[in-house]
């Protein structure tokens, strides 16, 4: 697994493979560090691989029983869950005034069974002799942080309590993916990476009494075109 932090602030978006790799922080660069290494170890001795850059990885299996879990907490979507339900305190928002058609920032959320999928096409094709190199995972479209907190509070009844904080350092107003060369080498599309889907999902896993709390059953999964 790889990561769009690779790209750092990009010029442009939606962001292909080919776009400047100017990582702003250590874990992108880290990931490109690897990448590098994959790519010579393939020039010398033949090696296979397949980057996968992971854009914002979400949600949770539909049942709730598998799921991310962990402290401190800092994913949009668990944190604004939290907040709504009364577990932690206000969410942050980090920066209002990006350009952006609400203020905040805008990312690409993709479902974490949409990028398991990913992971056996893509192994299935290097276990068949292909070497993929870089690809991008995510949906092509963006939600903003606003649109995330709406999200929440549609699917849990409740209000999400924010306070607008000042913008952190290093943050981007939007990335986006394109991810044509991953629907072109895997034969892969996003299938559950819908928003409503997501948090659907997310909330579900965040506690037992949260599950029960919840009457509806888990959206219709959609292709997301």
């Amino acid at each position: 697994s790889s990561t769009a932090a690779v790209y750092g602030t990009p010029e442009h978006v939606p962001i292909p493979e080919s776009a400047p790799r100017v990582p702003i922080n250590p874990y992108g660069a880290t990931k490109l560090t690897i990448e590098f290494a994959l790519d010579a170890w393939q020039r010398a001795y033949g090696l296979r691989w397949a980057a996968l850059r992971y854009f914002n990885a979400a949600g949770a299996h539909p049942d709730g029983t598998l799921c991310e879990c962990h402290e401190p907490e800092t994913h949009l979507i668990p944190l604004a869950i939290d907040a709504a339900l009364g577990r932690r305190p206000p969410l942050t928002i980090y920066g209002d005034d990006y350009p952006t058609p609400d203020g905040t920032c805008i990312r690409d959320y993709i479902h974490v069974q949409d990028l398991a999928a990913a992971h056996l096409e893509a192994l299935a094709r290097l276990e068949a002799g292909t070497t993929l190199g870089p690809l991008n995972l995510g949906t092509g479209a963006g939600c903003s942080v606003r649109a995330v907190i709406d999200a929440v509070a549609e699917v849990t009844g409740r209000e999400v309590p924010c306070a607008i904080g000042p913008r952190r350092a290093g943050d981007p107003a939007e990335l986006v993916a394109d991810p044509s060369r991953a629907r072109e080498v895997l034969g892969w599309r996003a299938q559950h990476s819908a928003l409503p889907i997501i948090v659907e999902d997310a909330v579900r896993s965040r506690h037992d009494t949260t599950r029960a709390s919840l009457t509806t059953a888990p959206p219709e999964r959609r292709i997301i075109p």
